[in-house]
């Protein structure tokens, strides 16, 4: 496929997705002047974008069938499989042309999947997942892993930036997913370290700020210290990016680990402390709520 021009005086997109990241994602496209066809399954949750100028959808269907680009952003694999696939679907609203964006975090082999479906209608796939959290989401500084045909890639750059400051073409179909996944596993020793700090720092007696104040500029440091501990500190685990989301990803990981015949301990480890902390009813909460779980096993009693 040659590259498309797209531009907002003649492009439109559809969005859908608008969930805790996806909206404020989305938000940027509507400001910069582009015509959006938004969906999602709870319609309250897309009040600010649509009170922006955006239009309602009933269906994904819909969606694709007034767009040219048409992006989504939902919660699990099998959520993406019944957008795409499902009664209702894009591929049953998408035709010759078409660009169809996955930012979720999902399988490798489902974008890959939709990837030859694509193919078959005429259209072009990208699966292009994300890191960064509702912060980034909301400054348009995400980091966004991309996997698709160069030409196609280059085409939709425009939009990425928008979202976006670290943008990187990592290969062909499923490749943004295999480098969300390596993301997604860097991250799960950082989080852990994380909440270790914390909860030793607490123990000994020292000023938590005070601590993070000296670590956060040495080789600790990090993005998680910088914007996550801060959160913790104040006992705020509103999420910027689910628990339940989370435990998802860190299952796949495993499941490309072992299809890949690779032994990944400390993976394996995070991922049952995950399971621990919704376990305890965290599963709607961030994923910062980790330090929640180690505090029970530690016994320590702190304020929610």
């Amino acid at each position: 496929m040659a590259k498309v021009k797209i531009t907002p005086s003649k492009t439109k997109i559809g969005w859908i997705g608008t969930g805790v990241m996806g909206s404020s994602m989305c938000m940027h496209l509507v400001k910069k002047g582009y015509k959006l066809t938004i969906y999602n399954r709870t319609k309250r949750k897309a009040k600010a974008l649509l009170d922006a100028g955006a239009e309602w959808a009933k269906s994904p269907r819909e969606v694709a069938g007034q767009s040219d680009v048409v992006f989504t952003i939902v919660g699990f694999p099998k959520d993406v499989r019944e957008v795409y696939f499902g009664k209702d679907g894009i591929f049953e609203g998408s035709d010759k042309g078409k660009i169809l964006v996955d930012m979720t975090t999902t399988e490798p082999s489902l974008a890959e999947e939709i990837y030859k479906e694509a193919k078959k209608a005429g259209a072009s796939s990208v699966d292009a997942p994300v890191s960064g959290g509702d912060i980034g989401a909301q400054s348009g500084a995400l980091s966004i892993m991309v996997g698709g045909d160069k030409d196609t890639v280059a085409s939709v750059m425009p939009l990425f930036k928008l979202m976006g400051k670290n943008i990187v073409h990592q290969g062909g179909a499923g490749k943004g997913q295999h480098a969300k996944m390596c993301n997604q596993i860097m991250v799960t020793g950082l989080m852990i370290g994380m909440c270790e700090t914390l909860l030793y720092g607490y123990k000994a007696g020292l000023d938590l700020n005070t601590m993070l104040s000296s670590i956060s500029k040495g080789a600790a440091a990090c993005w998680m210290l910088d914007n996550l501990a801060p959160r913790m500190l104040k006992r705020d685990f509103r999420p910027g990016f689910y628990v339940e989301h989370y435990i998802k990803d860190l299952g796949i990981a495993l499941e490309e680990a072992k299809r890949m015949n690779l032994s990944l301990p400390g993976l394996a480890l995070v991922n049952q402390l995950y399971v621990a902390t919704q376990a305890e009813g965290y599963g709607r909460k961030g994923t910062q709520a980790l330090l929640l779980a180690l505090e029970a096993l530690s016994g320590v009693k702190r304020r929610k």
